[in-house]
């Protein structure tokens, strides 16, 4: 691991810095402007108040966990996906294990045809939230039609006192097959450096994290040569390398879920925050105990089969020490 902490313990001024898909975490109500039937008490996966109450509480004993072997403090800030509206982000907030730790919600609706969007958890005595807004990705079909799919959130505000941009992204998947789908996330990198571009233009020397579920790696195309340029640093490709995963497809780990940081977070200013370590959160408890799929994410759903786990995805976290 890449660390320049010296003890196992707790460090003062240590932050944590999360993200988590959140596998399809969708309330009990069916909306007609989406596809959401299936997440519903009459649904094929028979999805009920029980279940979702169940799943808020385990995501909200995940998140409350990350970065505390480090951290006096749960993470200041969590990039959250697959979650259908502000409703459940403000459920998951207010869960058994969260509601002491007073999170605010940043969410925007996106044009997602599932109903699925990205947003923000940010802890209030540590993050003071200045704007946030939202950049879609246009995307066509084979027909020519308009592909809906996730916007790309980005929130601007002060940690601890300094000035951070926050980018959270769920970039289009890889369903159809890696290849074909390819440059739909090519595409996804292009507008992400657009807007690194446009917060670069507006603040100088601006420190900004980068956080999503790319359907990618780290050493993948699109992450690692269209959007990782001179200017920032991805500990997520030293964490693959040594074999770490964040979801694993037909007996493959992949490490789709990234946190990737501008340059001028390696730094050891007086009063500024600087990169100190990277970890994919894979505890015992989140994973399959038995079975083909030992070691796996323990996941909500299988299919129509209801597991009652946690989610597809490992979280992950990294440190901030302020200087």
């Amino acid at each position: 691991m890449f660390s320049y902490f010296k003890s196992s313990g707790k460090v003062n001024q240590a932050y944590t810095i999360a993200f988590y898909n959140l596998e399809n975490l969708f309330d009990t109500v069916n909306d007609p402007n989406t596809l959401d039937d299936d997440f519903t008490p009459k649904g094929k996966k028979n999805w009920n108040y029980k279940r979702y109450k169940r799943k808020l509480k385990k995501l909200g004993s995940v998140i409350s966990q990350l970065g505390l072997k480090k951290s006096f403090y749960a993470p200041a800030i969590v990039g959250l996906v697959e979650v259908e509206n502000q409703k459940v982000v403000e459920d998951l907030a207010n869960s058994p294990n969260l509601r002491n730790e007073n999170y605010g919600v940043v969410h925007y609706d996106s044009p997602d045809e599932r109903g699925i969007d990205v947003a923000l958890l940010y802890k209030k005595e540590l993050f003071e939230l200045l704007s946030s807004e939202t950049f879609p990705l246009f995307l066509t079909s084979e027909n020519g039609e308009r592909d809906y799919t996730r916007d790309v959130l980005m929130v601007k505000g002060n940690l601890n006192g300094e000035l951070v941009y926050v980018l959270v992204n769920h970039w289009p998947s890889r369903r159809s097959g890696e290849d074909i789908t390819e440059e739909k996330r090519i595409m996804a990198a292009e507008l992400v450096v657009s807007i690194v571009n446009k917060i670069q233009n507006e603040t100088e020397n601006a420190k900004i994290i980068i956080m999503g579920d790319f359907n990618d790696d780290p050493d993948s195309k699109s992450v690692k040569q269209y959007m990782v340029n001179n200017t920032f640093y991805n500990p997520m490709e030293r964490l693959i390398n040594t074999g770490n995963g964040t979801l694993n497809h037909k007996g493959n780990w992949h490490l789709f879920d990234q946190i990737i940081f501008s340059k001028n977070f390696i730094s050891f200013e007086e009063r500024k925050h600087s990169f100190k370590y990277a970890e994919v959160f894979d505890e015992h408890f989140l994973k399959e105990w038995k079975g083909k799929f030992k070691g796996n994410p323990f996941r909500t759903y299988v299919g129509k089969w209801y597991l009652g786990g946690f989610s597809d995805h490992f979280p992950v976290y990294v440190y901030l020490k302020k200087n």
